[in-house]
C-alpha cells in the first residue's frame, strides 16, 4: 500500500543518519561521534561541529582509549585507511578534541544565556524547580555539597531527575562562559534547550571518561527509527 505523501515526510524527518567509529568499529548515531577532519597539510585535526568541508573520519571513543590506540600505531592505520592517503594526527590531538568539546558546551550554554532560557543563582533556581520548571540542572565542580544537595532535593520535589549533573569546570569557567559573577549553578527552563545542553555535555563527559557512553542523550533528540549507515566517513 503506497504511503500518503505526509506519511513520507514523517518518515524522512526521522531518519538518523549513523556513522562508524574508525577505532571500536562500532556505530553510532552521527551527532554521537566526533568527526575528524583533514587540513590542508595533511595533519587530522578534530571538527566537533562537523562543519570542515570534505572527507572526514567519526571516532566514539573516550580520550584514554584514544590516545592508546594512537601510542600504539592503530590509530594512523584507522586514519590512513579512512583518508585513503598518508596523514598524520598531532601528540596532543586528544587535548585539542578536548579542548574543543568544552568549548561547545560553553558557547551553548552562552547561547541559551542570550535567549533566556537558563537561570543561575541559588534562590531563583530552588524556586523554579520546585515548580517542575527545571529540565536540567547543572552544578559546578567545585559547588558546595550542601549548595548540591538543596538543589537536588528541589528538583526531586519538582518532579525531575534524582539529581544533577555535575560540571566537569569550576565556577570561574562557568562564569566567564555566561559572562555573569559567582554562576555555581545552572538551571535550563526550556525542555528543547535542555535537550541541546545536555547532548553537548554529555558528548564531552564521555570523551574525558565521566560517562559511559551517549546512548541517553540520544534518546532525548528527535527522531530514533529508520538508520542511514555510512562506513565512518563523510
Amino acid at each position: 500500500m503506497r504511503k500518503p505523501p505526509n506519511d513520507t515526510l514523517d518518515d524522512e524527518a526521522k531518519h538518523v543518519p549513523e556513522r562508524k567509529c574508525i577505532l571500536s568499529g562500532q556505530h553510532s548515531a552521527r551527532d554521537d561521534l566526533i568527526r575528524l577532519a583533514l587540513g590542508p597539510d595533511g595533519q587530522v585535526l578534530p571538527d566537533v561541529r562537523a562543519k570542515a568541508p570534505g572527507r572526514g573520519a567519526w571516532i566514539g571513543v573516550s580520550r584514554a582509549e584514544l590516545e592508546a590506540a594512537q601510542a600504539k600505531g592503530k590509530l594512523k592505520g584507522a586514519l590512513q585507511r579512512a583518508f585513503k592517503t598518508n596523514v598524520s594526527a598531532p601528540d596532543d590531538l586528544g587535548a585539542r578534541i578536548e579542548d574543543a568539546l568544552r568549548r561547545s558546551v560553553l558557547d551553548r550554554l552562552g547561547l541559551e544565556a542570550r535567549a533566556g532560557t537558563l537561570l543561575t543563582g541559588s534562590e531563583k533556581i530552588e524556586t523554579a524547580a520546585r515548580r517542575g520548571e527545571v529540565h536540567l540542572l547543572l552544578q559546578a565542580s567545585d559547588a558546595g555539597e550542601d549548595g548540591r544537595r538543596k538543589l537536588d532535593q528541589a528538583w526531586r520535589v519538582g518532579e525531575g531527575d534524582p539529581q544533577g549533573l555535575v560540571f566537569p569546570a569550576e565556577r570561574t569557567i562557568l562564569s566567564l562562559a555566561l559572562g555573569r559573577q559567582n554562576v555555581v549553578h545552572i538551571a535550563i527552563i526550556d525542555r528543547a534547550a535542555a535537550t541541546r545542553v545536555r547532548h553537548a555535555l554529555s558528548r564531552w563527559r564521555a570523551f574525558i571518561g565521566l560517562d559511559d557512553g551517549l546512548s541517553a542523550a540520544s534518546a532525548e533528540l528527535p527522531g530514533a527509527s529508520a538508520v542511514d549507515v555510512n562506513e565512518g566517513l563523510e
